[in-house]
């Protein structure tokens, strides 16, 4: 059971992630690969606690992947889910050759431990949304939107990396389409987007995951990291409440 944490939690913008993601990599020397390890890592423990019943062999999971860092930590979690049994099949929501190199890298594993990987998405227990993560800009287009479409008509559970895509993080304002998720797992701090009313619908349960930010990079943005220190205190998962802040 994924514990869940009451307090409260800073949240920041997308234009913070950014510096927090440009900070760990050229201050801190944390490279993207790490962090989608991290937000794979944890991405695939909170699959199996709340979504595969604790026991992934021999469940069906589908893994949606996007071409950026959330495209590669679904498809960590993939490897991971795999490793514990479970029946995982990849579907990309762009060609390869489009892919980031480390996303590329984190694809070449996939195939190496020969898991599936097609352009349809299978029948499966659980559906995991890794296609675009808070750099989505206005309504969605080609293969992304076919994808949500396909998936709304699916009686499948969704667990997305971040945000569900189609979801602005800044404004909460839900892109043409969105996917409509059963819990959405956000990384490092929340984003405000997600605590709008408009937002509400598409997130479902919301989850807020670990990936080893050192807290100079949140003071660096004159962000308070003292309640962050009992956050993850039980895990580098947990679920936090989701408490509309803005209209």
């Amino acid at each position: 059971m994924i514990p869940h944490y009451k307090g409260n939690v800073p949240f920041i913008d997308t234009e913070q992630m950014k510096q927090v993601d440009h900070t760990m990599i050229n201050d801190y020397g944390i490279s993207l690969i790490q962090m989608m390890e991290n937000a794979g890592y944890n991405l695939a423990i909170l699959a199996k606690s709340e979504f595969l019943n604790n026991d992934p062999a021999g469940k069906n999971v589908c893994v949606l992947a996007g071409s950026g860092g959330n495209g590669g930590g679904v498809l960590v979690a993939a490897r991971r889910l795999k490793n514990l049994g479970a029946n995982v099949h990849v579907t990309l929501a762009t060609t390869s050759s489009k892919l980031k190199k480390e996303t590329k890298q984190q694809l070449s594993i996939i195939e190496k431990m020969n898991i599936p990987i097609s352009d349809q998405i299978q029948n499966c227990d659980l559906i995991i949304d890794g296609m675009i993560g808070y750099g989505v800009n206005g309504n969605l287009k080609g293969r992304v939107s076919e994808l949500i479409e396909e998936v709304s008509k699916k009686n499948i559970p969704v667990l997305s990396l971040d945000t569900p895509t189609g979801l602005d993080l800044t404004t909460g304002k839900p892109g043409s389409p969105t996917m409509k998720a059963n819990a959405t797992m956000t990384l490092a701090l929340p984003k405000v987007g997600l605590f709008k009313m408009s937002a509400r619908k598409y997130i479902g349960d919301l989850y807020l995951a670990d990936i080893s930010v050192p807290p100079g990079t949140y003071k660096s943005l004159g962000i308070e990291t003292g309640p962050l220190e009992q956050v993850f205190k039980e895990n580098s998962v947990v679920r936090i409440n989701k408490v509309v802040v803005f209209s």
